[in-house]
């Protein structure tokens, strides 16, 4: 079947009997069309079926019409196979659609440098603005986007100095939760395990986490505090190391969620079981371990609002409001979660 050929403005002109000028600045609402003249040139491209040449106008007025998130494919989550960045996508798609906008997912390969990859893609303009993602304590991308005075929104908080908007899950407010159950089922040698990364989130966890133990008075001790790297593989050597120690902790709290799937199998070679032997406490209830067995207790976000509120954010971080005298404030949210009991803690000291 012959694919049929495509009306551009020209086509469109030709079908009018004017100029191709007068139907460009009717499309583009000039003011110098009448409204009678535009209406009927709306009409008729309705009518056969025209299409702008989005590339040709993105040129001609710098916008793309795009946003682009940034994203590694060598993170825990996205090794996994959860569906993470997939369930916010819909969500964020949507009310970015609403506003006449794309989503453009860029993702990162793990022989690249996330710095200089974002970098690249600023400099090629490939979008109006940019969320980035597995963000840093100090991240040099914060610093060349504002910088060069890019629209973006960090999905993560950082201690990045600047003047930009964030969205982030409530990682402080998670681990001091997942305390305050721990040591109210009579739990006081509790670790904790975060990720070997220089990612925000962990520094921001482990102060939610002191925080909670400071609460229940119990005093902290860094021989608990675990890094690894944030994989299944990550979760089996967590149970290895809390194997090997002395005193072996009877909890522990979860900054990946995923670990827990290493962490169960490691526990079941050594003849032992999660919730019997050691409670255990995940970040994000997630598709990945629903079948886990004893379930693993954790924390629930409706990733699809969680990605309607990023595309918010971006939103009026491309079209910031206010004054130089009054500005509108930067949106700094932190996402709350809601625990979801498991019976992977379920045991009662």
């Amino acid at each position: 079947m012959k694919k049929p050929s495509s009306v551009g403005i020209r086509e469109l002109a030709a079908h009018l009997g004017m100029a191709i000028s007068t139907v460009s600045r009717a499309m583009n609402g000039s003011s110098e069309v009448s409204a009678e003249t535009r209406t009927r040139i709306l009409e008729a491209a309705d009518r056969i079926g025209y299409r702008p040449n989005q590339s040709g106008r993105s040129l001609r007025s710098g916008s793309t019409k795009a946003v682009a998130l940034t994203m590694r494919t060598d993170t825990g989550r996205s090794v996994a196979g959860e569906t993470f960045f997939m369930a916010l996508s819909e969500g964020l798609q949507s009310v970015l659609a609403s506003a006449g906008l794309d989503l453009i997912i860029l993702p990162c390969a793990s022989d690249q440098d996330e710095n200089e990859f974002l970098y690249r893609a600023v400099d090629r303009k490939l979008a109006d603005g940019f969320i980035i993602s597995n963000v840093q304590r100090v991240d040099p991308r914060i610093s060349y986007l504002e910088k060069w005075h890019v629209p973006f929104v960090s999905l993560g908080s950082s201690q990045t100095e600047g003047s930009y908007a964030s969205l982030d899950l409530d990682f402080a407010g998670v681990a001091e939760q997942a305390v305050r159950r721990l040591s109210s089922q009579g739990h006081r040698q509790i670790a904790v395990a975060l990720t070997a990364q220089e990612t925000n989130n962990n520094y921001v966890f482990l102060e939610g986490f002191r925080r909670g133990l400071t609460a229940a008075g119990i005093p902290f001790d860094e021989a608990l505090v675990l890094r690894l790297d944030d994989r299944i593989s990550g979760g089996y050597a967590l149970g290895s190391a809390l194997l090997a120690m002395e005193k072996r902790p009877t909890a522990v709290v979860l900054i990946q969620e995923t670990m827990a799937m290493g962490l169960y199998q490691r526990l079941a070679e050594a003849g032992l079981t999660a919730g019997r032997d050691l409670a255990i406490i995940g970040f994000r209830e997630n598709p990945v371990c629903r079948y886990l067995q004893p379930s693993l207790t954790s924390f629930h976000i409706d990733l699809k609002a969680y990605g309607a509120r990023l595309g918010e954010i971006m939103i009026a971080a491309l079209n910031p409001g206010g004054t130089a005298a009054n500005p509108m404030p930067l949106t700094r949210d932190v996402w709350p979660m809601t625990i979801v009991p498991g019976q992977s803690d379920a045991l009662h000291l």
